[in-house]
């Protein structure tokens, strides 16, 4: 296939706006048609895609950092339980860490803008190439499909209840054809149903090695993509036997990085076989300051303002030796011969509806030689060493504050750079492509989650010897020694298989966009219990607060409903 150029975002959103328009008056801009008398044009309409997902593009007058990826992974991963911001910002970013999105957001209007844009897109392709002319024109085909099921699933995880908690409930608008004439919001249900559908004939298109490299999606993209859908909707035995499917007899270490090579993975995700599907970057398109790099990395740019959370960080150092802490988190040693401990501020007003700022204190050795100690206002505070009989989210430090005599989880560290009192933890996993600190190509998809959509599957099912086989592949591969593997006479003070599964997700696909949706459906709560400037509290699973409110400038045009509660 003749390799295209890519069109840029904003000369597509020109060409195709009068034909895929949701919410914006007709430009009278050439239309899509007069690109689709040839496969070469509809090559560049699907490049087209790929550069709107990361291009930026102006959106109610904001352009710089506007970007679908940069909002996309913000918008899932900041709500979770993985990072804290150290301090409330002007960037919209901070509304879906606090919980608080409305309706006008530029994050909030860009995504739904241009996911509905790339379907209407996809559409183009899908309705003009003839399936079965050549085998580059079903790769373009698949490609097409994939790239509809993708913003499909993006828009029912980001403004839609999950398939287990609410299947029968409002989802969003279904788009299978270039026809817009009416604009209706289907079920939840009948959105995965049509996302299922794609994906399903996609991989009967795409290629066994798409185009090369992983900015293409291959057969096994839509493969595991669709094994994450059916997670989702608690299918368990169709996960079990599409992912089984997939690797073919193997336990799937064979399709990871290893090791030694996986330090370097994000920095180089286009070429690796790990990678299913990633959104491609070239040295040309760095983001700098804009970048979804830059707000977790400060490294001679970069605003470097959000880290990894307290709880995220104990459950590393269980086993500080594992390469995804030690590859991917850079805590910033000031000095090494001082200790300090930090703990949110048990002072802050209105605790649950507040951030809790973190207090930070020097600390000596305390006379037993194991806890910590330090000493302010005439008074002494220890910080007591917590013994893991329970491992789940267990903190390996406390104090007890004389205020009410309550216990806070504490971290115990050398003396580190803070900002606002937070001990900085940068994360690297969106950093150093071509030796760039603000440069990635992000992961969409990659081989150890679908193993660990597998896992999960077997742990629904109660299959303990599966899930822990599938869970160990991947701890092998993060470093971990082998009295840290698992078996079913060694839990390592797990009493439930699920905990296990979701824990070992956490760890490998921290920061990835993932830890929102896993935990929602799976009927679970996010415990944001930590330092931030959250709201210190536990969110609900069934609270509407988390989907997000369909953008103003859709409803307000298309007269879809809004989500409750906004």
């Amino acid at each position: 296939m003749k390799n295209i150029i890519k069109l840029s975002a904003l000369a597509f959103a020109a060409i195709i706006m009068a034909s895929c328009n949701l919410d914006y008056t007709p430009s009278d801009e050439l239309s899509a048609d007069v690109l689709l008398k040839d496969q070469e044009g509809a090559a560049y309409i699907v490049d087209g895609c790929y550069a709107m997902l990361k291009d930026e593009v102006e959106f109610i007058g904001y352009a710089s950092g506007n970007t679908y990826v940069r909002h996309y992974y913000q918008m899932q991963e900041l709500p979770a339980d993985n990072m804290s911001l150290a301090g409330v910002t002007t960037d919209d970013l901070y509304q879906a860490y606090a919980y608080k999105m409305t309706d006008n957001l530029k994050n909030v209007g860009t995504l739904w803008w241009l996911a509905y844009k790339v379907i209407y897109m996809s559409n183009t392709v899908i309705e003009t190439v003839k399936e079965g002319s050549s085998v580059d024109a079903d790769q373009l085909l698949g490609e097409a499909y994939f790239l509809r099921a993708l913003m499909h699933q993006h828009m029912l995880a980001l403004f839609a209840k999950p398939y287990t908690v609410n299947k029968a409930g409002i989802g969003v608008v279904i788009r299978t054809s270039t026809n817009t004439s009416e604009t209706k919001r289907g079920t939840v249900e009948e959105g995965y149903n049509q996302v299922v559908a794609d994906l399903q004939k996609a991989a009967t298109l795409l290629k066994e090695n798409g185009r090369g490299n992983g900015g293409y999606p291959c057969k096994n993209s839509a493969l595991g993509l669709l094994s994450r859908v059916y997670l989702y909707m608690g299918e368990d035995d169709k996960v079990i036997e599409t992912v089984t499917g997939m690797l073919g007899g193997s336990d799937g270490s064979d399709k990871l990085e290893s090791t030694a090579t996986f330090p370097t993975y994000f920095a180089n995700a286009i070429n690796s076989k790990e990678t299913l599907f990633c959104v491609a970057h070239t040295a040309l398109e760095t983001k700098g300051q804009s970048s979804i790099g830059s707000m977790y990395l400060n490294d001679g740019m970069g605003w470097g303002e959000i880290y990894a959370s307290q709880p995220l960080l104990d459950l590393y150092e269980r086993y500080p030796m594992d390469i995804r802490y030690t590859s991917f988190i850079v805590p910033q040693i000031f000095d090494e011969t001082k200790m300090f401990v930090s703990f949110a501020d048990p002072a802050t007003p209105e605790p649950l509806s507040a951030g809790m700022a973190p207090l930070i204190f020097e600390v000596k050795k305390a006379a037993d030689g194991v806890n910590y100690e330090f000493t302010e206002d005439g008074k002494k505070y220890t910080i007591k060493s917590v013994a893991r009989t329970n491992p789940q989210y267990q903190n390996e430090w406390e104090i007890t504050y004389p205020q009410g005599g309550k216990t806070w989880p504490a971290r115990v560290t050398k003396q580190m750079k803070n900002r606002q009192n937070y001990f900085q933890y940068y994360v690297t996993k969106f950093s150093y492509q071509d030796g760039d600190p603000m440069l990635s190509s992000p992961v969409m998809l990659r081989w150890a989650e679908v193993i660990l959509n597998l896992a999960e599957a077997y742990a629904h099912k109660g299959d303990n010897g599966n899930a822990i086989k599938y869970v160990n592949v991947i701890r092998n591969r993060a470093g971990i020694p082998a009295e840290g593997m698992f078996s079913t006479s060694q839990m390592h003070g797990y009493t439930n298989i699920l905990d296990v599964v979701m824990d070992e997700r956490r760890l490998e696909l921290a920061f990835e966009g993932d830890r929102r949706m896993d935990v929602y459906s799976n009927k679970l709560n996010m415990d944001r219990q930590f330092p931030g400037c959250h709201p210190y509290t536990v969110m609900e699973y069934n609270n509407d607060k988390i989907q997000n409110p369909i953008p103003q400038s859709e409803y307000s045009v298309s007269g879809i409903e809004q989500n409750p509660g906004y």
